[in-house]
């Protein structure tokens, strides 16, 4: 289920989606369809993947139909095959159609997000180490694309610039280096906000390391420049790989023994989960 920030998120983005499609009305739909009309129709997944978003694909049928019958299979965080039936619901065969449309746009982007980022966990599963999503989010949509990769078993990292201290390379050279920074910073904000810093070179590492950090970036390193890193950083801090990270890279990252793998295209690329609408009777 989603929280209430992000459900408060959907509704509001799912009105605007309403209006933009729906508008004054279907005018297909309801000059074809009698209004008492009703039927039965199901969801089916037409790939296999994970499942996320079905409350706001509830809200694009029980926008038009506040009676609709909505019963769940394959609930939020669902592993789905090829054929499954996700949700069956049942009300006024106009609702079925106008709605369509709205709640598959929502349904289809969130599993996706689910699914790869269901993906990536997997295959790092063997490894002590996370994999965290990015602010690299559809503007509007942050709250519901990483509730989808918390669906699909992987992490969030900072939700926005305002909830964790991200120094990276402009700030940086702004601030005069590492050191500078960190200590312009520390004493401004509240113990309890994490300290995180981007380095790219075993001189910026070192220090980080100096400057008590709470988690030490590597961004764009190769794998042996992580893994010295990662030997340097000796637990002192954690560690967060980012950069170029592939589904088929990220094993050998994990195997680094980096604490975080962040990925940008969990967010930022994503391929709809192919999900259907049919009509049953």
């Amino acid at each position: 289920m989603m929280d209430e920030r992000t459900l408060e998120a959907a509704e509001i983005l799912f009105e605007l989606a309403y209006t933009e499609d729906v508008g004054d009305g279907d005018i297909t739909t309801n000059n074809l369809i009698p209004p008492e009309t009703s039927k039965t129709a199901v969801l089916v997944a037409k790939e296999d993947g994970v499942v996320a978003g079905l409350q706001v694909a509830e809200m694009g049928f029980r926008k038009l139909d506040e009676n609709i019958e909505w019963k769940v299979f394959l609930p939020d965080g669902s592993k789905v095959k090829k054929g499954d039936t996700i949700v069956e619901f049942k009300g006024s065969y106009r609702a079925l159609l106008t709605g369509e449309r709205t709640a598959l746009n929502f349904l289809q982007r969130l599993s996706g997000i689910a699914t790869f980022s269901n993906l990536c966990a997997t295959e790092v599963a063997d490894y002590d180490v996370e994999i965290l999503d990015t602010r690299k989010t559809l503007p509007g949509y942050r709250h519901l694309d990483k509730y989808a990769v918390r669906m699909g078993g992987a992490s969030n990292h900072r939700f926005a610039l305002y909830d964790m201290v991200m120094i990276k390379d402009n700030h940086i050279q702004v601030a005069g280096g590492i050191k500078q920074a960190v200590d312009a910073i520390r004493y401004k904000i509240p113990k309890s906000i994490k300290i995180e810093v981007e380095t790219t070179t075993m001189e910026q590492v070192q220090e980080a390391i100096d400057a008590d950090v709470d988690i030490i970036m590597l961004d764009n390193m190769d794998l042996k420049m992580m893994k010295e890193a990662v030997e340097l950083i000796n637990k002192r801090a954690k560690v967060e790989a980012s950069g170029n990270m592939t589904l088929k890279r990220i094993k050998e990252v994990a195997a680094t023994g980096v604490n975080y793998i962040s990925i940008g295209a969990l967010t930022h690329s994503v391929k709809a989960l192919d999900i259907s609408q049919r009509i049953v009777d």
